[in-house]
């Protein structure tokens, strides 16, 4: 299940392998920057980072924000997924 850390400014998934997580800044207008995914090694290729960078997204949905995808993985979601473009900051 994924926890949204607000003090920590992150996504996190606490898995047996060690925590999985979505770090992220915001902006004086609340966009939020999601700059570094980090999934450990052996939960690799699960959807991990799938479900962290959805998590993101639906918060940044329900707090009216958009999002700068910085992370590689982040923009690489979103290039495969078009219906969630309208989240990006332009």
């Amino acid at each position: 299940m994924i926890e949204h850390d607000a003090p920590a400014h992150r996504f996190v998934d606490r898995l047996d392998a060690g925590d999985a997580t979505l770090s992220y800044t915001r902006a004086a207008d609340g966009t939020l920057d999601l700059q570094h995914t980090f999934v450990p090694e052996s939960e690799r290729g699960r959807g991990v980072g799938e479900q962290l960078v959805q998590a993101a997204l639906a918060h940044a949905r329900e707090q009216g924000v958009q999002v700068i995808p910085s992370c590689p993985f982040v923009q690489s979601w979103l290039d495969e997924h078009p219906d969630a473009r309208d989240l990006v900051a332009g």
